[in-house]
């Protein structure tokens, strides 16, 4: 976190510092006594548990919804088949020191030791695919003096050495002894008590790929000159091919980029060429052009303490496994160091970025990687490794997605409200990213109230709002928390997957120290946190928290967490927290194997003098014996409790009602997904949980999100025997067409009927036609009987294979439900840059958007009918988390695609957010078959933009 004026974090107390025994958990089996090991199966089973009665297979994992969807697959060191004596070592209990353990900075929090020659870890390939890339998370021994070592490890397949993969410990390996606690940049391995163990290398496979169902090894030989290797997870995929230069772009190489293709290892190399003023130099052609920065494979290094500068351009790589941009600062180093790239309302996308920081301190060389402000700025397909942050990033409309960030030295992701003096952060987002090994908070939501000057005076800024952090992965991070939320209001932290934190909370809610925002509202819901929560200053901290206190701060305001559909398994101890917090509410959590106890008000350290929370229909197994599933410790925090396991039977009959409490109206259109409320057996009845849509419906019952226009959810996984009911209110009573908006891969005879609360068949069985897919999607249609007023109507399941995103009612024969006659259809453009091609404003995905050349007014952009239609509205749309702008911008139709007529003369049009950053452009019908809009202005980028192009006949 860099935040200024904050004291360190959890520090309450430092407390006796304790000889450097690390964690007292490490159990001794068979024949390695001598060694602290658990081996063989009894390693197996309670590897990745922090206690060992409970199974390994018990814990969840990624997926099903939950976390980021990667291109590789992990396999862990304690999971695979062991060689030649070597052993696993786990964590089989929570620490009892502040101090940390490689089993405890581990994912899994265990690992596979290597500790003599011929010693191994194999795996089978099990991806079914061939593995051509492989990305290994071990650690390597220190140094007698400290500063690391380089060496090898080798790779075998099917038996048959392939090639010496790289390893070192320079970049690892720092001490707390010697009243260091909680610092990172002490390497004097004679102060003891070490933490930051791990490390990560990659490297392409020599020769053919791995083919699916090949074993793979990882075998410490003669020729490796390491003591030991602890290998905590492979990460092992098979790319695709380097991206080639996109159009309108100037390649770094132009400018005098030289790539140097030296495997770095831990330290860079000296001969390198100094690429920095090339590329810098290429940034400002690219701004003036207005091209596409491009850089290509290889690994350019950007050398010295001076970093790059770049405004409103799109920098683009071949790849984050091809294209490298490297900083080397010479340590140690005195220069504090701004970030490598700082950019403003730019698009990143699809390189690596490294450095050759050893710590993280000015003198180590740590300096950001990345600094963000702007509107609607993007990252997508960046890899991080060694600089102090991954992103730090500020304004508005951003995000950050599809990427990667491993062996941090503190930040992954930080989202706020103070990067590049951009002083707001709202309307951002984080998604699909994985983070592994950050040493602070591997995502965070960082919303500051202040910053003091040098001078004395301070410096305000707004509150952030409406911050989405969504589907992402959060794996051991070694010094903070896996998912923070610090101040704000309208956040949604959705489907992460948060696991192995070493020290800190897995996933808090609350308030940065003195001088950040009070945290006003967010929305937590439907996470999973795992073997998470940790021992920083001995603080035995949750594995999920909702209060502030949560940095050692017990100061500010947290108010209206929803915290809804959460998972927390194997906590180290608590399972989940509150201290000073109003109007909480924690309903439908689960928390499993809490290490302590399950649901605690004012833990230990987190004080609760007052506050009020309502916690209902909560569940908590597997409490060990001299601990409980629920604890007050405060006696003027009010918690209203109703329905929760640990209260027996006391638990109300679900009540059933409408879906935002108010019926739908009839006449008009029922979405799928807004089936009544009451939870299963009572508003619905499923087989099975299958959906992923729990971003919109905690249940997350059969839901998934729809190509269908206007996007949304649909209900997806459809059965025999399933049924959900919907709470309608009739203007009144007659006939109604029910068209259903339905996609098949095959036809589907008798799939559907809808009844009345009597249970009365309404429409007769439904047949649905084969659409070609799962989300090609088509119109039935059935006429119902309805009496006037609120009624209860099931939609029965009688044959799966099909989904359905709407039901529109009508009086029978009224008007048919309008379409788009735009979706799915051709386009044309004047120009577009980078990948944003006319194409996306008719593929239906929202954040999917055409974008015209940049500084060269007028762009056009068109849909084509395919033949003359009636039309009398145009609906035009930006994606929805985006800023304001104001377009200026003319509708043309014609019938041939030459000879144009205005159908809407030249306006300026602002697209807000406030309005769904959707405009409506109205004219006397027409019959044309293309539609153009003509855009010659833009006050949030200098090109034309727009994400939807709809065509409507009313």
């Amino acid at each position: 976190m860099r935040v200024l004026t904050i004291p360190p974090r959890g520090a309450r107390s430092a407390g006796r510092r304790l000889p450097a025994a690390l964690v007292a958990a490490m159990t001794v089996v068979a024949g390695a006594a001598a060694t602290g090991l658990l081996t063989g199966a009894a390693a197996n089973a309670a590897a990745r548990t922090p206690a060992a009665a409970t199974a390994a297979q018990a814990a969840p994992v990624p997926g099903n919804g939950v976390g980021a969807t990667v291109p590789f697959t992990e396999f862990e060191g304690e999971a695979g088949v062991l060689g030649g004596g070597a052993g696993t070592v786990a964590l089989t209990a929570a620490p009892t020191t502040q101090y940390s353990s490689a089993a405890l900075e581990a994912s899994g929090h265990a690992y596979a030791h290597l500790g003599g020659t011929g010693q191994s870890v194999q795996w089978t390939n099990t991806t079914g695919s061939p593995i051509s890339f492989l990305n290994v998370r071990a650690s390597v021994p220190d140094s007698a003096s400290g500063g690391g070592t380089a060496t090898t490890l080798d790779l075998y397949v099917n038996g048959a050495f392939r090639q010496a993969l790289p390893l070192n410990s320079k970049q690892s390996w720092v001490y707390e002894g010697n009243n260091n606690y909680n610092t990172s940049d002490n390497q004097n391995p004679a102060d003891g008590s070490p933490r930051v163990f791990w490390d990560e290398a990659h490297a392409f496979v020599t020769g053919a790929p791995i083919p699916a169902g090949a074993t793979f090894s990882l075998v410490k030989d003669a020729a490796n000159s390491a003591a030991s290797y602890d290998v905590d997870v492979v990460d092992a995929e098979n790319p695709p091919a380097p991206l080639p230069q996109p159009a309108n772009s100037i390649s770094i190489t132009s400018c005098g980029a030289v790539p140097d293709n030296t495997p770095t290892n831990g330290a860079a190399d000296g001969a390198a060429t100094d690429s920095g003023p090339a590329i810098q130099n290429c940034i400002n052609q690219a701004q003036s052009q207005g091209r596409t920065l491009w850089i290509p494979p290889g690994t350019f290094y950007v050398k010295g303490t001076t970093g790059l500068r770049a405004q409103g351009i799109t920098i683009a790589g071949a790849g984050m496994w091809y294209s490298t941009v490297y900083r080397d600062v010479p340590v140690p180093n005195s220069t504090p160091l701004a970030a490598l790239f700082e950019v403003t309302s730019c698009h990143v996308q699809n390189f690596h970025i490294d450095a050759n920081a050893v710590s993280r301190s000015t003198i180590g060389g740590d300096g950001g990687a990345m600094d963000t402000t702007g509107t609607n700025w993007s990252a997508d397909g960046i890899w991080t490794q060694h600089t102090m942050s991954g992103f730090w990033a500020s304004g508005t409309g951003g995000s950050v997605k599809n990427s990667r960030l491993t062996a941090i030295w503190a930040d992954g992701i930080n989202v706020n409200n103070v990067s590049l003096n951009g002083g707001k952060g709202s309307d951002l987002t984080v998604s699909n990213n994985f983070v592994r090994g950050t040493g602070d908070d591997a995502i965070a939501i960082n919303s500051v109230d202040y910053n003091t000057n040098g001078d004395g005076s301070k410096t305000y800024y707004t509150p952030m709002a409406n911050v989405t952090v969504s589907n992402n992965t959060s794996v051991a991070p070694w010094g903070g928390k896996g998912v923070a939320v610090y101040g704000g209001s309208g956040h949604h932290v959705t489907n992460n997957y948060v696991s192995d934190t070493a020290r800190y909370i897995g996933l808090g809610a609350g308030r940065f120290g003195v001088n950040g925002n009070d945290l006003l509202s967010a929305t937590i819901t439907g996470n999973v946190v795992v073997r998470s929560g940790g021992n920083a200053y001995s603080q035995g901290q949750p594995a999920m928290h909702i209060g502030n206190g949560g940095d050692g701060q017990n100061t500010g305001t947290v108010d209206k967490v929803t915290a809804t559909g959460n998972t927390v398994v194997d906590s180290l101890y608590d399972g989940i927290g509150f201290s000073t917090s109003t109007n909480s509410l924690l309903q439908d959590n689960t928390v499993t194997d809490p290490g302590r106890n399950g649901v605690v008000v004012s833990p230990p350290f987190y004080p609760a003098p007052t506050g009020s929370a309502t916690l209902t229909r909560t569940t908590v197994t597997g409490v060990k014996p001299g601990n409980a599933a629920y604890l007050n410790n405060s006696a003027a925090f009010t918690a209203t409790l109703s329905g929760n396991s640990w209260q027996g039977g006391t638990t109300p009959p679900p009540v059933e009602g409408p879906y935002g409490g108010t019926p739908a109206a009839v006449p008009g259109t029922v979405q799928a997904e807004n089936y009544d409320t009451g939870g299963q057996g009572t508003a619905y009845n499923v087989g099975s949980v299958n959906g992923n849509g729990t971003a919109y419906r905690a249940d997350g019952v059969d839901l998934e999100s729809t190509s269908d226009t206007g996007g949304g959810y649909d209900l997806g996984w459809s059965s025999g025997g399933q049924w959900f009911r919907y709470t309608v209110n009739a203007a009144s009573a007659g006939t109604y067409t029910v068209a259903f908006r339905v996609a098949a891969p095959a036809a589907v005879s008798g799939a559907l009927h809808l009844a009345d609360a009597s249970g009365a068949n309404l429409t007769g069985a439904v047949a649905i036609p084969a659409t070609g897919d799962w989300q090609a999607w088509s119109t039935v249609t059935a006429t119902v009987t309805l009496p006037a007023g609120k009624q209860v109507l099931t939609l029965v399941e009688d044959n799966g294979g099909w989904n359905l995103n709407s039901l529109a009612f009508t009086a029978a024969g009224g008007p048919g439900t309008p379409s788009n006659l735009a979706a799915g259809k051709a386009t044309g453009e004047s120009s577009h840059i980078d990948v944003y091609a006319s194409s996306r404003v008719t593929d239906t995905d929202r954040n999917s958007y055409w974008e015209s050349a940049n500084n060269a007014f007028p762009q056009w952009v068109q849909v084509d009918l395919g033949a003359a239609r009636s039309a009398s509205r145009v609906v035009l749309k930006l994606p929805s988390g985006w800023g304001a702008r104001t377009q200026t911008l003319a509708l043309q139709g014609s019938t041939d695609g030459s000879s144009f007529s205005t159908l809407k003369a030249s306006a300026a049009y602002t697209f807000d957010p406030a309005s769904d950053n959707t405009v409506t452009l109205t004219f006397p019908a027409t019959a044309e078959r293309y539609f153009r809009v003509t855009v010659t202005a833009n006050t949030g980028w200098p090109a034309g933009q727009l994400s939807d192009f709809q065509v409507w006949s009313s």
